[in-house]
């Protein structure tokens, strides 16, 4: 039996509500066909967004999202995108499958989903084949409420009140697809276009965000936050747990292969936040992960470009543990953005045309949604290692907050594929009056398709027995489940 502690007087961190944030780029079927499908599609629709993917992500709780990149960002330009549909420009997506992108979804569209989803925005300028002046005439289109230029472009537009724009992101992957920088020559870039991203309104202000390194690249936080520091408000890191297989099909050395990957992104992240520690002691500059989830081989028959894949009970496991492991680091993470939220990448959505079905990944988004905005609690749990010879994991991972009324969460992922684990939880200094729970389990392979949409959802979970200050559980091989207990 394994032993689990949780300390609701060990309160060490706001768990912010954005570390559950999500991803939006034109990217395949992400945007069109996923999120819009356009005001005159037979697809029930409120404003040319798709109602059965809005009401399900409002479902999930999702506070914040990103767009329009990506590498889409550093080569869109904002202006393309706005004024009437017949008159907006047409262009390649050069990045992503060479399609064509009619600009029917650009900032006013943008808005009025975030409206109808009532989460906040994370917006991503162009660094990379943008200018200064151009970044700087958007922000001043979106949030200035005065007489200008772009204030009455908006207007002209249809919009009379400026947006609130919470995050704003600098550039994306400019390490990379994003115009190919050092880390010194973005580190000045990045002063010079952020000086333009104006506060129009001093009580709104926006919140800046730095491109960060790809995965274990230590010298680009390094070097960015040694030039630019002062600057900026976040670092974004980003982050993939690769695969060289289909989503749905993979060896057990697979399955624990990719949870190796996903649980070693707690090593860089601690990594990465002893060198922005010793910048910046008072921790002012907080750590960003805004691109993170599976990247498998893309389904056969479709536009490699597109990236569209499955989503199994393994990719469940990985946000699980992840969202886990950003819970723990949330006195230093401030936000988070699974890529991404529709039919690219570890969605936590797919559709075929007027048919849509939620993933695994979905459910353990659902579950984990009580976190947000809880105090993070002191918590650790006794657990051996599982998996094959070079591929082991934590058989159990863990992490546990409490709200304003006192009540506990706990969640807890076994990624062992065919081990279940019995743990005995204590609540330290407390007396348990209840205790409830929900489970998501399955096969390893396990994955919701449009034929059979329910293989895998969240369950009520009833293997547990009380204690006076916790309980005992039999946790299930291939499972994750919440604990809610008062």
């Amino acid at each position: 039996m394994e032993n689990y502690l949780i300390n609701p007087d060990q309160k060490i961190s706001m768990i912010n509500k954005d570390i559950y944030g999500s991803f939006s780029e034109h990217l395949g079927r992400c945007i069109y066909e996923g999120l819009f499908v356009g005001k005159d599609s037979d697809i029930p629709n409120i404003n040319g967004l798709r109602c059965d993917v809005i009401n399900a992500l409002k479902e999930m709780g999702l506070p914040v999202l990103r767009w329009p990149g990506g590498c889409f960002a550093d080569e869109y330009h904002w202006k393309d995108g706005i004024g009437k549909l017949s008159e907006r420009k047409k262009m390649i997506n050069t990045h992503w499958g060479g399609v064509v992108e009619d600009n029917s979804f650009g900032t006013h569209e943008f808005f009025e989903l975030c409206s109808q989803l009532g989460c906040d925005t994370y917006i991503t300028g162009n660094v990379g084949s943008g200018s200064v002046r151009e970044m700087s005439e958007w922000v001043e289109y979106m949030t200035f409420g005065g007489l200008s230029p772009m204030s009455e472009l908006r207007r002209k537009n249809g919009r009379e009140e400026p947006w609130k724009v919470k995050y704003f992101g600098v550039g994306n992957e400019n390490w990379g697809c994003g115009g190919n920088m050092s880390s010194e020559y973005y580190a000045n870039e990045y002063k010079r276009y952020a000086t333009y991203v104006r506060n129009y309104d001093g009580n709104d202000r926006i919140y800046k965000v730095a491109c960060g390194p790809n995965s274990e690249d230590y010298n680009w936080t390094e070097e960015v936050m040694k030039n630019a520091k002062d600057h900026m408000n976040g670092l974004a890191l980003h982050y993939y747990t690769g695969t060289d297989s289909y989503a749905a099909e993979f060896s057990e050395e697979g399955y624990y292969k990719t949870l190796k990957r996903a649980y070693k992104i707690d090593e860089i992240i601690t990594r990465h936040l002893e060198i922005m520690n010793r910048y910046d002691p008072k921790k002012r500059v907080d750590l960003i992960v805004d691109e993170w989830g599976t990247w498998h081989k893309v389904e056969p028959g479709t536009n490699p470009g597109f990236l569209y894949q499955q989503n199994t009970m393994r990719d469940a496991l990985v946000a699980a543990l992840t969202l886990n492991i950003f819970n723990k680091h949330s006195d230093r993470i401030r936000m988070c953005n699974i890529a991404q939220t529709i039919n690219v990448l570890q969605a936590v959505m797919l559709t075929d045309g007027a048919d849509m079905l939620l993933t695994p990944t979905y459910y353990v988004f659902k579950m984990f949604k009580d976190h947000q905005q809880n105090t993070l609690l002191g918590s650790f749990i006794t657990t051996h290692e599982t998996g094959t010879d070079e591929n082991k994991v934590p058989q159990l991972v863990e992490s546990a907050s409490i709200d304003e009324n006192g009540v506990i969460y706990s969640t807890v992922a076994n990624t062992s594929a065919s081990e279940e684990s019995e743990i005995k939880c204590r609540i330290a200094g407390r007396e348990i009056e209840s205790v409830s729970a929900e489970i998501l389990t399955g096969k390893t392979d396990d994955f919701n398709s449009f034929e059979n949409k329910n293989v895998v959802f969240t369950k009520d979970f009833g293997g547990f027995s009380l204690m006076k200050d916790g309980f005992n559980a039999v946790i299930p091989p291939c499972s994750v489940i919440k604990f809610i207990i008062k």
